[in-house]
């Protein structure tokens, strides 16, 4: 992650100053399985709360590929799952206003249990299966209130009947 001042004009031609947060994109997994979905907790520093999302991340340093092997990698770090389907639902931006950073959202279905390979930052995440009212009331509550797993369920329902 880096982050920069870019010196810009703006419409009416006077100066401005505009920070930018520069971040690879990142992969979000909604791992569906009997009407519902498994979902994972973890604590988050920044709001200093632990919080209830679909497994999600970037590429370590150094380490390149698509989107869909991202999504793959992502998943079975977090859950230990393989998805037997990965679906595409799409490509959102995160915040912006201030970074170019996207998340590529994945449906995982026809899933293979595995053992989970978190890294050493992710030790103290948990997973659980929830029902797909039980998710949508987490949604509608504010218990699942990370941005990105919003929009990705909004993607899903957008393709659901």
């Amino acid at each position: 992650m880096t982050v920069r001042e870019d010196r810009i004009e703006r419409g009416d031609g006077s100066p401005g100053l505009y920070s930018v947060v520069e971040k690879p994109d990142f992969a979000l997994v909604l791992p569906m399985e009997n009407e519902g979905f498994h979902l994972v907790e973890q604590y988050r520093y920044p709001v200093r709360a632990r919080s209830w999302e679909f497994p999600s991340g970037a590429f370590p340093a150094g380490v390149t590929g698509s989107p869909e092997e991202l999504a793959a990698a992502e998943l079975a770090e977090e859950t230990g799952f393989t998805a037997g389907r990965l679906e595409r639902l799409g490509r959102v931006q995160i915040a912006n206003a201030m970074t170019g950073e996207g998340c590529h959202v994945f449906l995982a279905t026809d899933l293979s249990p595995g053992e989970p390979n978190r890294e050493h930052t992710e030790q103290d995440m948990r997973q659980q299966w929830f029902s797909r009212s039980e998710v949508e009331g987490m949604l509608r509550d504010g218990v699942i209130s990370d941005g990105p797993s919003l929009a990705a369920y909004l993607l899903l329902k957008l393709r659901m009947p």
